[in-house]
């Protein structure tokens, strides 16, 4: 177990209970107060039994044993109301404790950036995030409802017993020392198992996940068999991990019954001595058994509560390495909102590795005027989708700048930088809410006109009516309601409602037919009008008319101009063309 992490796991939790700790002295004077109650009751029993066997009219005693029956109820009642208390002040408590704690993982999720995202199963993340809040819950009822009643049991016992003699007292005292030694010393040659535990259940899991999300994957490549043996492979090494914990538990669970007997036979041996002397009563063996029953059922689910924390602990802390995990892209301090008044970009030696590895961008100096419409092709790798996101600043550089109106990209607070920029992917992802909803993600107060103007412009308004919900059907997790042409218009009808003053376009007509393009390319025009544009292009067609078509390759320009202007070189873009208005004709004849 990583002890910085149980440290930091406590100090999150304690973040976060502090805005209700005005229910801590409610909580724990409820418990206490409950519990002593509960020890009080067997001194009345005591008190029952050796007036029920002691001399004297059978008649003249009912009613002394009725009052203590009376005063058992009244005790009774009084500890019923503080455990009452006690359930609804931590219920309270837990509910809004959990909430708070899912909100802010989410929160802190969704600020890292998109290469821990590429590197993460999102099954395992979901797991993390639901298991972090019901570990707060478990190790809350622990503390309230265990521990707590447990000391407060122990101490009363002893010291009730004590008084009657003070051998009944150290003999509990010696046991329960010995008792939670041997608990605390297993649960941590447990622990490391339970982390085993915890760690191949989340594989598991993120195997799983993964799967489903490639059903269709599995289904066209055959891949059916081996993903069951796989899942099957990684379930197995859940089972031997789980399984030796269960004995674990099991073998600790029978040396405790050893204990427990032990104890009971022993101390009750000691009574019997007494009472042969008459030093002890009917009602001291009463009240002997009732304590050493409230001690065996608390300890008996000590041993199993001890262990239970640590799992808590094990689950809370995989969540608490992500809360710990800087986010590798941040604000810089007092970072001030991006101003678009003209949309000029400048990229000044720009140069960037993915993993500092695989070099994409060296030594890059590109200047894009204010309303300029600018054109990126190349091949494939060539850095194109590389400069969108830098752009973005999905990633940070390695060397260079990049400037929007003057202003360093990386300087600028990153929600300004995507309030100014809208963006239509190759892959438009969208999210499993109306259409409706999601065409105004980006814009959200604008009214349902609006969105139908859009998504008229965007050639979308025809499908969608189509639809027995029309703007308020559901389009399917991650959109796969929708064809992908169908999802590119949604897209770009987002990015056309949002209308921030710089437009990117990553492959945004591919998906579509050469009516629906055409259509496309009409609103587009007119959209661009007032907008600084880059556009990532492998159909070429799709940018012949941009101010300025910028060739890259192996992360470098080798070629800028227009349409025109690049026919008449016989570089790359020219091949490129060729290659696309008949080359694979004249490549096969």
């Amino acid at each position: 177990m990583n002890k910085n992490f149980t440290k930091e796991t406590f100090k999150i939790f304690w973040q976060h209970a502090k805005k209700y700790r005005w229910l801590g002295p409610i909580m724990f004077f409820s418990v206490v107060f409950a519990s002593i109650a509960n020890i009080m009751t067997p001194l009345f029993y005591k008190q029952f039994f050796d007036i029920l066997a002691g001399p004297g009219d059978v008649f003249s005693r009912e009613p002394v044993l009725i009052g203590l029956l009376v005063k058992i109820l009244i005790i009774y009642a009084i500890g019923w109301v503080f455990w009452r208390g006690s359930s609804f002040a931590i219920a309270y408590f837990e509910n809004k404790v959990m909430v708070d704690l899912n909100n802010s993982c989410f929160a802190y999720l969704h600020r890292h950036s998109i290469s821990f995202f590429n590197n993460t199963f999102v099954g395992s993340l979901v797991k993390k995030v639901n298991r972090f809040g019901r570990a707060f819950e478990g190790i809350a009822d622990i503390f309230i409802f265990e521990f707590l009643p447990v000391f407060v049991d122990l101490f009363f016992v002893i010291w009730i017993l004590s008084l009657r003699n003070l051998t009944y007292g150290l003999i509990i005292a010696a046991w329960a020392v010995v008792y939670l030694l041997i608990n605390y010393y297993f649960s941590l040659y447990k622990l490391k198992y339970d982390f085993k535990r915890s760690e191949a259940d989340s594989r598991s899991t993120a195997v799983l996940a993964d799967s489903i999300t490639n059903h269709q994957n599995i289904k066209l490549f055959n891949g059916y068999e081996r993903e069951i043996g796989f899942f099957k492979s990684v379930n197995l090494e859940l089972k031997k991990i789980r399984q030796f914990c269960w004995n674990l538990g099991n073998i600790f669970e029978a040396l405790q019954s050893v204990l427990m007997i032990f104890l009971e036979i022993g101390i009750f041996y000691f009574a019997l001595k007494l009472w042969q002397k008459g030093l002890a009563t009917i009602g001291d063996f009463v009240l002997i058994q009732s304590y050493i029953l409230t001690v065996f059922n608390r300890l008996w689910n000590f041993g199993k509560v001890i262990r239970h924390y640590y799992e808590h602990l094990a689950d809370a802390n995989e969540m608490t390495e992500i809360l710990q995990t800087p986010h590798e892209i941040q604000d810089v301090k007092n970072a001030m909102p991006l101003t678009v008044s003209a949309g000029g970009i400048e990229f000044k030696k720009v140069t960037f590795s993915y993993n500092q590895t695989r070099r994409v961008i060296k030594d890059l100096n590109l200047i894009i005027k204010p309303k300029e419409k600018v054109g990126l092709i190349g091949p494939s790798g060539a850095g194109k989708s590389t400069i969108v996101n830098l752009l973005l600043r999905s990633y940070d550089l390695e060397y260079g700048k990049i400037l929007i109106d003057g202003q360093k990209v990386s300087a600028v607070a990153r929600e300004s930088l995507w309030q100014n920029i809208s963006l239509m992917p190759q892959d438009p992802i969208l999210f499993h809410r109306s259409l409706m909803e999601n065409i105004r993600y980006g814009k959200p107060e604008v009214t349902a006109e609006q969105v139908i103007a859009a998504a008229k412009l965007a050639n979308a308004h025809e499908f969608i009516v189509n639809f027995n919900e029309g703007y308020d059907t559901f389009v399917g997790e991650r959109g796969v309601k929708l064809s992908g042409g169908e999802r590119q218009r949604v897209a770009i009808a987002r990015a056309i409602l949002k209308n921030a003053p710089i437009l990117l376009m990553d492959e945004a007509t591919s998906s579509l037919d050469s009516e629906s393009e055409y259509l496309i390319q009409q609103a587009l025009s007119v959209l661009m009008a007032e907008k600084t544009v880059i556009a990532i292009a492998h159909r070429l067609s799709t940018i012949m008319k941009m101010d300025r078509i910028i060739v890259l390759d192996n992360g470098q320009i080798v070629e800028q101009g227009t349409h025109a202007q690049l026919l008449r070189k016989n570089g790359l873009y020219k091949q490129l063309w060729k290659r696309q208005v008949g080359g694979f004709i004249g490549d096969a004849e």
